[in-house]
């Protein structure tokens, strides 16, 4: 029974091992940055930009969770995980698309304008990297 715990335990340490936690460190950058941004925009000018502060708000709460399933480990986890990297990639590429097709339906910036020029691109190579983390710890748990 202790074997059994143990190995669970390794199961969850992969996804934060080497460099799962760079991305487990930069998803929670992100999610200070998205939610205290989205919070102070929110309570004190959401009628100058409501769509996007409402979608930082989003962002926040996505790398939060994802931040959440990857120190929480484990293949539920890891399956949690990929489901929403690629919705906050697929996030990233409609409303990065839609900052620069129609600029005007964005008075301010959300995280992901511009695939998040203004975070460094980060909102856009994050997601990316993570799922590439992801798919290289499932195969790291199938052969151990």
């Amino acid at each position: 029974m202790t074997s059994g715990v143990g190995e669970m335990e390794a199961a969850r340490t992969r996804l934060i091992g080497g460099p799962g936690i760079v991305l487990v460190w930069l998803y929670g950058v992100m999610v200070v940055g998205a939610v205290s941004r989205s919070v102070y925009q929110i309570a004190t000018e959401f009628d100058r930009a409501p769509l996007a502060y409402s979608l930082s708000a989003v962002a926040g709460v996505v790398y939060g969770f994802i931040t959440y399933t990857l120190v929480r480990g484990g293949e539920t986890a890891r399956k949690a995980a990929q489901v929403c990297c690629a919705a906050e990639l697929l996030g990233v590429l409609v409303v990065g698309t839609w900052t620069l097709v129609e600029p005007s339906a964005f008075p301010d910036a959300t995280v992901w304008s511009k695939y998040g020029m203004g975070y460094v691109f980060i909102p856009v190579l994050l997601p990316l990297s993570a799922l590439y983390w992801l798919r290289k710890a499932r195969g790291q748990q199938e052969g151990a």
